[in-house]
């Protein structure tokens, strides 16, 4: 079912820690939580994670300290498959680490140290050019320097593979590397703060969407939730509707997003299809807890979205 390549990440590797509370504490507030657990997480393990368990061929380019934490993430990535020869385990630095708060609606609120993943940079992502050259998709985020995704999009995109930007944290994105992606994938709050444009319902996200290909973007695909997608490219738009379910904890979703759109092109899926396909594993991710853990398979993907 894999493309005759697979797909490249080059990202974060974080751990998460995890904490269950009814309600977000407020400042100088002391509240009892439900419980909490750790999770191999970052955006860019999150989306290797999601695309490994949709049965795809998976290499990571990161950054992991030697501790604990990187060697415990090596094993969970090794263990699905995948291909962990450029993940640099660098020593006197800790592993990226994620506080992430989730109450009882299943929302989150998340603080990241970077850590080992400052330090994916333009010369660790050169050294990893024949990953980004011998991929049908490449996915990038913005956990690692910018330096570094621009290095990764170009080489990517000059070999012919597909080039997927997920514009988060939001900040803002050198015309460079937007020319260089096939596709830009923000949420709603990233539309916002990459465009300065109001993007709180998918006909006002419209025309920021319309800004981002003014800015150099060649397809936007606007994650909005429960409310689903929007593809806008300069040939016009499509709304694909999001699918209903009991959220349990909303980390990663976009991340499961990505992935699963990413691996439906490589499945020789149209664009429309892939992005169903990429509605439904997110909506799966969401019932579950803990970011990858709660990942579908192929299998519990196709039979959600069927």
């Amino acid at each position: 079912m894999t493309g005759k390549k697979g797909i490249c990440v080059l990202g974060s590797l974080n751990m998460d820690l995890v904490c269950n509370t009814e309600e977000f504490p407020q400042p100088g507030q002391t509240v009892t939580a439900r419980s909490f657990a750790t999770f191999t997480g970052g955006k860019g393990g999150n989306q290797a994670v999601a695309a490994a368990k949709l049965g795809q061929k998976v290499s990571m380019v990161a950054c992991a300290g030697d501790d604990a934490y990187g060697a415990e993430y090596l094993k969970v990535l090794r263990d699905l498959g995948v291909d962990t020869k450029y993940v640099s385990v660098l020593p006197d630095v800790s592993t990226g680490v994620a506080l992430i708060e989730v109450d009882a609606k299943g929302e989150n609120r998340i603080a990241v140290v970077p850590g080992a993943n400052a330090l994916m940079d333009e010369a660790r992502a050169l050294e990893a050019h024949l990953a980004f050259m011998h991929c049908d998709a490449l996915l990038l985020q913005m956990e690692t320097p910018l330096e570094s995704a621009i290095a990764a999009a170009e080489i990517a995109h000059f070999a012919g593979a597909t080039v997927i930007h997920d514009p988060a944290p939001a900040r803002p994105i050198p015309e460079r590397l937007l020319q260089a992606c096939d596709y830009v994938t923000p949420n709603e709050s990233e539309l916002a703060a990459l465009t300065g444009m109001d993007a709180s319902t998918a006909e006002a996200a419209l025309p920021a969407c319309r800004r981002l290909l003014e800015m150099g973007a060649k397809a936007v695909i606007n994650k909005r939730g429960e409310e689903g997608a929007l593809l806008v490219t300069p040939e016009g738009q499509n709304l694909f509707f999001g699918l209903r379910v009991q959220a349990v904890d909303t980390t990663a979703a976009g991340d499961t997003f990505n992935a699963a759109f990413a691996s439906g092109l490589n499945m020789g899926m149209s664009v429309h299809d892939a992005i169903c396909f990429a509605n439904g594993a997110a909506a799966v991710s969401v019932t579950g807890q803990g970011a990858q853990p709660a990942m579908p398979t192929l299998a519990e993907a196709m039979a959600f979205v069927q």
